[in-house]
């Protein structure tokens, strides 16, 4: 994927979802998305990232609210390509930042001054809607997925499904997906050593296959646009072997 990309996913009616495709500038850090919604006067933004790319993408999302409120920041888990820079966020910001409840003691450690404290807000396990100017955003559980406390943005108004970790693809080229099966090669090894196992897959596929989604769009790579893309996911996922799955793999002799 190339650097420094803002890409519209969605545009109509005053609601917009961008995707600010990757502001590492290469090197070892991983290559991580950062997603923008914008729904009337007030803006969400997915999982922020880490302090190295903290000024362009605060850049970049003022560029693209044009005046509306950057009022909350999601983080899907705990992990530092997420939360690493909350504070310098909600230093600059107004904005107050909803993770999961496991993780508000630890999020902290990463640096978060006092004063913003208690603008760290808790998800509680079985997810929570958050209303952003009259845009109802559900937050989905995705636990062990990989986190033990792990979340997904769904927009009713977009159709778009933010799947953080879930979905994630290293070194593909491009930003969407137009051949799952040849995508498999940049997912597969990703998905069988960071999620927990099929059981949390297929509970994670029973929850969402209820929602009506047009977009897939991972924390890292490729986005998949279009239901029959989805729907290939979907099934993929159901039928992943991950994780404790192969637990016994890791004991075994040297």
């Amino acid at each position: 994927m190339s650097n420094n990309e803002t890409l519209s996913l969605f545009d109509a009616e005053g609601h917009k979802n961008v995707l600010l495709e990757d502001f590492t500038k290469g090197g070892l850090a991983v290559q991580a998305n950062q997603h923008l919604i914008v729904h009337g006067k007030a803006g969400m933004l997915l999982d922020p990232g880490g302090h190295k790319v903290y000024s362009r993408v605060l850049s970049a999302t003022m560029q693209q609210l044009r005046g509306a409120k950057l009022q909350y920041l999601f983080l899907s888990h705990q992990d530092p390509d997420i939360v690493a820079a909350t504070n310098g966020w909600l230093m600059t910001t107004d904005a107050v930042a909803y993770c999961s409840a496991l993780w508000t003691r630890f999020v902290p450690h990463f640096g978060l001054d006092r004063l913003v404290e208690t603008r760290l807000l808790p998800i509680p396990d079985h997810g929570m809607t958050i209303d952003l100017d009259g845009c109802p955003l559900q937050i989905v559980p995705a636990h062990y997925l990989h986190s033990p406390g792990n979340f997904h943005v769904y927009d009713p108004i977009s159709k778009i499904l933010y799947s953080g970790d879930l979905g994630a693809s290293i070194g593909a080229p491009g930003w969407e997906v137009t051949d799952f099966e040849a995508h498999r090669a940049y997912m597969d090894g990703f998905h069988r050593r960071y999620m927990a196992g099929n059981a949390a897959m297929r509970a994670w596929v029973r929850a969402v296959s209820q929602l009506d989604i047009e977009t897939i769009a991972p924390q890292h790579g490729c986005v998949f646009k279009g239901k029959a893309l989805v729907e290939q996911f979907l099934r993929w996922a159901e039928s992943f072997q991950c994780g404790l799955d192969f637990v016994d793999e890791f004991y075994g002799s040297r």
